[in-house]
């Protein structure tokens, strides 16, 4: 009797380390579906995984202290360099929203153009990889006829990588702001990646000045938390042919001094974390 009830015993405490370790294996499954499981997922193209040092997304994404269960709008994702990490991170308690191009302008020469079929290739990704990416929505965010990105005070984050010389070449810049301001939460982050100048020179370089860009976000309303030197690169003298475009990735000299630029590296940049407060 004494035999039958140790067996029952052992029986007991080996079930209970079994639901030990399956429990512990779940919290630990679950803890990996986390920002850094995302950057070094398989899901991610090589081509893009080759830019992590001079983008570095893991301390960029951090910085702006982007949770799993928030609502983040990033505008203009473009081939979805970054849409490739931050939509599955969101996947299982936020949202992604891109804040993509018109895929059908009015104007017929414009339906022709790189962003319309940019915009219908990111729409395509999107739904090819629905069961990775959850809820990943677009919304129409092509100034100057589509500012709205959402309704008032529905998002936790909007972010933009590199974008804001092509709205300020063009005089969008403010209104860009002010519906970022629109659409975020109180407490909501406006975070912000951009091609950083030295003082005097010309948006058409596809540099901006970051004194004139927090300058402009505190006028609709943001309060600068901090910025980083993240993506920052000493190295990037801004002063090249082609303006930022010399440098890589898009190379615009082609084979032109292209060890030269590539031993430069990607742009310096800013990087400025705002709030609505």
């Amino acid at each position: 009797m004494k035999k039958k009830m140790l067996t029952v015993s052992i029986l007991l405490a080996s079930t209970c380390s079994l639901s030990l370790l399956s429990t512990t294996a779940i919290a630990h499954v679950h803890q990996n579906t986390s920002l850094e499981s995302a950057i070094t997922s398989d899901f991610r193209q090589a081509k893009n995984t080759t830019r992590d040092e001079y983008r570095h997304p893991e301390q960029t994404l951090t910085f702006f202290d982007i949770q799993p269960s928030d609502t983040v709008i990033e505008l203009w994702p473009g081939g979805g360099w970054y849409a490739e990490i931050i939509a599955p991170y969101l996947a299982d308690k936020g949202q992604y929203i891109a804040g993509n191009f018109d895929t059908n302008p009015a104007d017929e020469k414009a339906r022709n153009g790189y962003r319309p079929k940019a915009g219908k290739s990111f729409e395509k990704w999107l739904e090819d990889n629905s069961a990775k990416l959850g809820s990943a929505s677009t919304v129409t965010f092509d100034p100057p006829a589509y500012y709205v990105m959402g309704a008032d005070n529905s998002a936790d984050a909007v972010l933009t990588f590199r974008n804001l010389h092509n709205w300020a070449m063009k005089g969008y810049l403010e209104p860009v702001f002010d519906s970022a301001y629109k659409v975020l939460k109180p407490g909501g982050i406006f975070g912000i990646v951009e091609h950083r100048s030295n003082p005097g020179m010309d948006v058409k370089t596809g540099y901006m000045s970051q004194a004139e860009v927090i300058k402009l976000a505190e006028k609709v309303g943001f309060t600068l938390v901090a910025s980083s030197e993240i993506n920052a690169n000493a190295k990037d003298t801004k002063d090249y042919p082609k303006g930022v475009w010399t440098l890589p990735p898009r190379l615009a000299l082609d084979e032109q001094d292209k060890q030269k630029y590539l031993a430069i590296g990607e742009s310096d940049r800013m990087t400025l974390k705002f709030i609505k407060k």
